[in-house]
């Protein structure tokens, strides 16, 4: 009788801890992007007309806070397609910062520039990198109007 007592007490103990702890925060972004907020403003380093192709040019997407740091890439368009990604800011405060930048960047750099678009796959184990520089790239193409 002690031990069914003990064990259901046991159970109901480990229940209410598990039901007590909070969910984790989605990967991706911090702060008020996480919570639907703007990005910030664009600076751009040309900019489109008004008329239907994209410019060519090169253009700065906005740098988009993450949980590790902050992401930041240019993107060059010509003749309306994605012809360039430069990574401006990376996360790097820490070595495993710059080992993940070092793995992820370079791919997803390879996935963009194949895609001519910012509609990539985020990389596995670079979730919050991933985020922010398709963020950032996307905001690129948008002052493109690509």
């Amino acid at each position: 009788m002690r031990r069914a007592v003990l064990t259901a007490a046991s159970t109901s103990a480990l229940v209410v801890l598990l039901l007590s702890l909070k969910p984790h925060q989605p990967a991706g972004l911090t702060g008020d992007l996480a919570q639907g907020g703007a990005a910030p403003a664009p600076s751009p380093t040309g900019r489109p007309p008004h008329g239907t192709h994209p410019a060519n040019g090169t253009y700065t997407g906005a740098p988009v806070s993450t949980r590790y740091g902050t992401v930041q890439v240019a993107a060059t368009v010509n003749a309306g397609r994605l012809t360039a990604v430069k990574v401006l800011q990376a996360p790097s405060d820490n070595g495993r910062d710059r080992e993940i930048a070092t793995y992820a960047l370079p791919r997803l750099t390879q996935e963009a520039l194949s895609a001519h678009s910012a509609g990539i796959d985020a990389v596995s184990g670079a979730s919050y990198t991933s985020a922010g520089y398709i963020r950032s790239l996307q905001s690129a193409l948008d002052q493109a109007g690509a």
